[in-house]
């Protein structure tokens, strides 16, 4: 008979096979018996990163820190969720010590570090890092850097080495990443058909099958509750101060508004925050529906809030008033928000489809949580979806919201900042106006644009991939264009 599993070796396998809920739940059973085993609290760091949940693992992280500050995977672990979180400065400190180090997560911690220096806009220590060579860049991922690298002065040898990794590398991550970052290339400079031509190809290859209709149909469930009006889901906790959020689909221009308004001293931008989904999966959890919002007890609903406001203060700017959370999700979840956090304001962005379209479509997207960006039909379907409930659902479920049309702020950024911080009844400031001087760091596909001062480059971006639009889109661009209030 074998020997029985121990607690380390049932964590470990749980976490290799993805089931990272059950790890969970061994951590914690581990850590109620052992609190001063750091194994239990970086097990459950990693499940909870696994989960998407990076607040939760920066608490575990603090956990595990405290047992033994020096334990080198915490230490990883930490300079991973500092960097998700923007703290580039502790990000890039740990990182640089852990990976001088003879420890056998050096290479991991140095290819973090490359990483957090390509993101942070810190060009000059990122081409430094990866230029001094060492072990880390016999690594599988040390092409992709060195192509990073080469890419500031020679885009068409870059383009070429990023197909290399995108065509031979077995990670099917690292080729997706790759074949992105050449789609990027491409586009840049203006070889089109080419960059279409392989985004199409990396989708087919790397996207495994989506459940689109279950998208459509949780969207179509919104728009039934909507239809019962507001009094079917009225409030169930407590009213929140100082929580704001966008409301919008990617590549709405999300980054520009937040970039702008987090650098007003009292509003503090806290990312693509992962606390809606956390929320909506919670609730979820408690086996309860949308019908039955209107049920929620409040001890309940005030005990959903309180998760999410704990841990957007934990990412919140010292001296902020306002958090700003650049979420993806929220529109999903309209109804569940004005149930549990009643008080939040909500930035509805808006930008061109077809705009929105082609940078999804070219743009490296988790191929699991966001595999409807992989062709153009889908794209169009779920922005059908959205524009079929926003912004009337704002109006309907009592929201306090501003509408923000992409292509209008991009045209008098100074009137759209007012109107903001208006509907936050904060003074303006002409620090909004000049967000590429705005040190915080972006880890969103926008990471490159908001580093440049607020400009109209991309708008009308699809025209140059204008073959793959038919009529279909007609009715959407229309609508879009009569929400523009500039000429």
């Amino acid at each position: 008979m074998p020997p029985p599993e121990t607690p380390a070796a049932e964590i470990e396998r749980l976490l290799a096979s993805g089931a990272f809920s059950q790890a969970l739940r061994s951590c914690d059973a581990l850590i109620k018996v052992a609190p001063r085993i750091r194994l239990g609290w970086i097990g459950r760091a990693r499940a909870n990163l696994g989960l998407g949940r990076v607040c939760d693992a920066d608490a575990d992280l603090e956990s595990a820190l405290r047992v033994d500050e020096s334990d080198p995977q915490a230490n990883l672990l930490r300079g991973m969720v500092d960097q998700r979180l923007g703290r580039i400065d502790a990000a890039v400190q740990r990182l640089t010590k852990l990976a001088a180090s003879s420890s056998q997560y050096n290479i991991e911690a140095a290819v973090t570090l490359a990483e957090t220096l390509y993101y942070a806009h810190r060009r000059a220590e990122f081409k430094s890092f990866v230029q001094s060579g060492g072990g880390w860049l016999r690594d599988a991922r040390g092409p992709l850097f060195m192509a990073r690298v080469r890419a500031r002065d020679d885009a068409p040898g870059a383009i070429e080495d990023l197909l290399h990794i995108a065509r031979h590398e077995k990670s099917v991550v690292l080729r997706r990443v790759a074949g992105f970052d050449a789609v990027q290339l491409l586009d840049k400079i203006g070889r089109y058909r080419e960059a279409f031509d392989l985004a199409a190809q990396l989708h087919a290859q790397t996207t495994p099958p989506f459940d689109l209709e279950g998208l459509l149909g949780a969207i179509g469930e919104q728009r039934a509750l909507l239809r019962r009006g507001a009094t079917s889901i009225p409030p169930r906790a407590d009213r929140v101060k100082g929580i704001a959020m966008v409301v919008g689909l990617p590549r709405c221009g999300s980054t520009l508004l937040e970039q702008m308004l987090d650098s007003h001293p009292a509003i503090s931008g806290i990312g693509e925050f992962d606390g809606v989904e956390v929320l909506a999966e919670a609730f979820a959890s408690t086996g309860r529906t949308g019908r039955d919002l209107g049920q929620i007890p409040h001890e309940v609903a005030c005990q959903l809030q309180r998760g999410y406001v704990h841990n957007a203060a934990r990412l919140r700017r010292s001296g902020a008033e306002w958090t700003f959370d650049k979420t993806l999700k929220a529109w999903q979840f309209l109804p569940l928000l004005a149930t549990v956090m009643p008080g939040t304001v909500c930035f509805h962005v808006a930008r061109d489809p077809r705009d929105m379209a082609i940078s999804m479509l070219l743009s490296f997207f988790h191929p699991l949580s966001n595999g409807w960006t992989a062709s153009i039909e889908s794209l169009r379907r779920v922005i059908e979806a959205e524009r079929s409930i926003l912004p009337e659902a704002l109006e309907t479920l009592g929201f306090s919201h501003e509408p923000i049309v992409y292509e209008d702020l991009v045209a008098d950024p100074q009137a759209h900042a007012k109107r903001c911080l208006d509907r936050l009844s904060l003074p303006m400031d002409q620090r909004v106006m000049q967000p590429e001087r705005n040190s915080r760091a972006v880890f969103t596909l926008s990471h490159e644009q908001v580093r440049s001062p607020i400009n109209a480059l991309s708008i009308g971006r699809w025209r140059n991939y204008s073959w793959a639009f038919d009529q279909a889109w007609d009715a959407l661009a229309t609508a879009h264009a009569a929400r523009r209030t500039l000429s």
